[in-house]
């Protein structure tokens, strides 16, 4: 093959964003623990959603891990999850597959909810309490949405997304979040998976950061 046709081949590449790069390292350091953690086979337990630091998910995942084995309560707990999907894009002649986090800002715990372990996660740094219930006494989710949330369910996330290709200079509309309806033009993609898109709000061009899910092609 020519150099020549070499440069026009389509290049694949797999991106390692700060929080692949991190959810890896969590992989290594925390096998032991989680190795300790119970088989979580009992109905005494129960899926809940913890509330954290947006962006911070991992740390908890990892800080709690250690707390649970630290304080002797792994009979307690069976799984911390940070959900994630695979998103393929194609952009610029480059494929890039991202790792992207389902539910920022949330960790799932399968646990069996009792004082102790309500205070061992409620007292880990960066997470701010639980979803549902009362604060003192958080409720858990049900089977079917924690079967959804796991990726356990048959229309689950855990098959890569494909996602359509978009180019520098091309028109787009966005079709999510606070700038729907919006239409603007393609500026950049990053390596990160981010599209930045020159949209008009109240008659002046301002750059935004979207997914390749927000927007679609004009």
């Amino acid at each position: 093959m020519s150099d020549e046709n070499k440069a026009v081949e389509e290049v694949t590449e797999v991106v390692e964003t700060e929080e692949t790069i991190e959810a890896a390292a969590e992989g290594e350091e925390s096998e032991t623990a989680e190795g300790e953690l119970a088989k979580g086979d009992s109905p005494d337990f129960k899926w809940f959603i913890a509330k954290t630091l947006t962006g911070q998910e991992g740390k908890v995942q990892r800080a709690l891990k250690e707390r649970i084995v630290n304080y002797k309560q792994t009979e307690s707990f069976s799984e911390i999850m940070v959900p994630e999907e695979t998103v393929t894009s194609h952009a610029n002649g480059r494929k890039r597959t991202i790792k992207k986090k389902l539910f920022p800002g949330y960790v799932l715990i399968k646990m069996i909810m009792n004082d102790k372990t309500w205070h061992l996660v409620k007292d880990t740094d960066k997470i701010t309490g639980f979803v549902g219930g009362t604060s003192d006494k958080p409720a858990p989710i049900s089977e079917e949405e924690a079967a959804y949330m796991t990726g356990q369910q048959s229309d689950g996330f855990k098959k890569a997304k494909t996602t359509i290709a978009f180019e520098e200079g091309e028109t787009v509309k966005v079709i999510e979040g606070p700038f729907a309806s919006f239409v603007g033009t393609v500026e950049a993609v990053n390596e990160k998976g981010k599209i930045r898109v020159n949209v008009s709000i109240f008659g002046r061009p301002t750059p935004v950061e979207l997914d390749f899910t927000q927007i679609e092609k004009a």
